[in-house]
């Protein structure tokens, strides 16, 4: 008989699977992934398995907040709305690492962690975990300054 996997073993394994997805982005759309890049990747369905389409909104988002992926109906395959807070328009070289962090959501449901998408995230851009969190709040921080809320991550 065969050992009983464990709740741990089951996050280690989506862990190494986000790794290696997010390094199968960065090998296919390279070590710069900008806003043409992302939006092949959203095309993609081996990298984003269920249709997204960024809409540039604060509406749908909470105070703070700068993306959110919104399902359009009652399952995945409907596809999400990636509502990115307007002032990210004026700044598309940010928007793919706030993207990425969002594409878990869709991906994988609520199942998956904040940690798992700063995983995620980091391997398609090729640096650590650290990092890809203090651009990911660098990024958010230029969203609250410009809104005049405090910021997120210190």
């Amino acid at each position: 008989m065969g050992r009983q996997l464990t709740a741990e073993d089951a996050k280690m394994s989506l862990t190494a699977h986000l790794v290696a997805k997010g390094g199968e982005i960065r090998e296919k759309y390279g070590s710069e992934i900008g806003w043409s890049e992302l939006l092949r990747i959203l095309d993609d369905r081996s990298a984003c398995r269920y249709p997204c389409e960024i809409v540039f909104d604060a509406q749908p988002l909470q105070e703070g907040e700068f993306a959110f992926p919104m399902a359009r109906g009652e399952l995945p395959e409907d596809g999400f709305t990636l509502f990115i807070h307007p002032f990210f328009q004026a700044h598309l070289d940010r928007v793919p690492c706030l993207v990425l962090f969002q594409l878990v959501v869709v991906n994988y449901g609520e199942f998956a962690s904040e940690l798992d998408a700063e995983t995620f995230g980091a391997a398609a851009l090729g640096i650590s975990n650290a990092e890809y969190y203090q651009l990911l709040c660098t990024t958010a921080d230029m969203m609250k300054r410009y809104s005049g809320i405090g910021c997120c991550c210190h």
